[in-house]
């Protein structure tokens, strides 16, 4: 008789341009590690022009499924069949092959929405009016969280108005473009401020923002490389709460690597001092 064969190695990774900073790979090689899974999680630099070639070639590269970010989880959502949540916020960030089938869904919602609950609870209780910076993919999932939580006002503030318009369009009326010029006025009445551009992060310029006007308690930064970014800094100098994009980052991988390998892993003070560790690397 001969020997059964062996299963491949289930393989994921995180579709980037560039891909270079993402800890994606150290989070869940930690949690393969932990259940010591016949698996493997990769980094994969896909430059645009070659993100719909790579999404068809997923399968035959052996991938069960990955995380997509900057600058694909649009284009992720429209070549890909995407559950009703991604299709909502407008953005793909998780996909998964069912048979043959590649779906997609959103875990932003979820890993901003738990990140702040945890670090900042209590912060959309009464929470009239937020400020969000950017009009991309992780802005659309920050406001559809935040209109879960039946914030009233969500003012998207861009550099390019049509993007910010087109948020209005997909979300609604509650959600209010503004100009840059704005942010002071702005700031003086928000509860919550949250920043999804990738300014402030390493090798970006930084994003230039006087928060001595502001009278948000709340303050939250996508950006996890650095861990404390310039708003994060000048935020908790004023004595406002925090919430940091590592957070986010750590929660938003957990469903993730439930649907590739059916075990849904646990976000612990030993993970997140791996990632900060290597964050803070020189």
């Amino acid at each position: 008789m001969s020997e059964p064969t062996k299963a491949a190695k289930k393989l994921a990774c995180i579709i980037a341009w560039p891909a270079g900073h993402s800890r994606s790979p150290l989070i869940h090689n930690y949690w393969i590690k932990q259940h010591q899974l016949d698996a493997e999680y990769r980094r994969e630099a896909v430059p645009p022009e070659r993100f719909a070639e790579f999404m068809k070639s997923m399968h035959e590269l052996g991938y069960v499924g990955g995380n997509v970010t900057v600058p694909h989880k649009e284009a992720a959502l429209r070549l890909s069949a995407p559950d009703e949540r991604a299709r909502a916020v407008g953005a793909a960030n998780c996909l998964w092959y069912d048979g043959d089938t590649l779906r997609s869904t959103n875990t932003d919602v979820e890993g901003f929405l738990v990140n702040l609950d945890r670090t900042t609870p209590g912060w959309d209780r009464s929470l009239q009016s937020a400020v969000v910076l950017g009009a991309g993919g992780g802005a659309r999932a920050v406001v559809f969280a935040l209109l879960a939580r039946e914030v009233k006002r969500i003012h998207v503030v861009n550099r390019t108005p049509a993007r910010a318009q087109a948020l209005r369009k997909q979300f609604g009326a509650r959600v209010q473009p503004a100009a840059w010029d704005d942010l002071d006025d702005l700031l003086g009445s928000a509860g919550l401020l949250v920043n999804t551009t990738t300014l402030g992060m390493v090798g970006q310029p930084p994003l230039q923002l006087d928060l001595r006007k502001a009278a948000s308690p709340v303050v939250a930064d996508l950006v996890y490389a650095p861990l404390e970014t310039g708003l994060l800094a000048a935020a908790r100098a004023r004595g406002l709460r925090t919430a940091d994009g590592l957070g986010m980052l750590l929660h938003q991988a957990v469903r993730g690597f439930e649907l590739w390998f059916g075990l849904r892993p646990q976000v612990s003070a030993e993970l997140r001092a791996l990632v900060e560790a290597d964050l803070n690397k020189k």
